[in-house]
């Protein structure tokens, strides 16, 4: 599967170990509980043999916390916690990043506020 650029979401999902298991990954997709953007589409992903994408940005609640991620690797097996770290990278909020900083706030890379000198 990884050879066509695609994979199942249900397999990713375990692959990156947000699961323990592949079969409770399938149950979380066919809830309906994750949401897909691609491409700038946001669609529900409710088929757990729906194909994920490098570049594809999920969304989904679970154990009370928002996860947000892109999908930066496919994965070849269901390796180790930092093989499977390497599958994803936190989703970065475009907005976020647009807003300009609020007056007095402390401008990015000021250290920790001592002089250097």
């Amino acid at each position: 599967m990884s050879d066509s650029g695609s994979i199942r979401a249900d397999v990713w999902l375990w692959r990156a170990r947000f699961f323990k298991s592949r079969s409770l990954a399938a149950r979380f997709v066919e809830e309906g509980r994750i949401r897909l953007t691609r491409d700038g589409t946001e669609s529900r992903i409710d088929k757990s043999a729906r194909p994920l994408k490098i570049g594809d940005g999920l969304v989904f609640a679970m154990r009370g916390r928002l996860t947000a991620v892109t999908v930066t690797g496919l994965g070849e097996r269901r390796g180790p916690a930092v093989e499977a770290r390497n599958l994803y990278a936190p989703l970065v909020d475009p907005r976020a990043e647009a807003l300009p900083p609020e007056p007095g706030a402390p401008s990015v890379g000021s250290g920790s506020g001592e002089d250097a000198g």
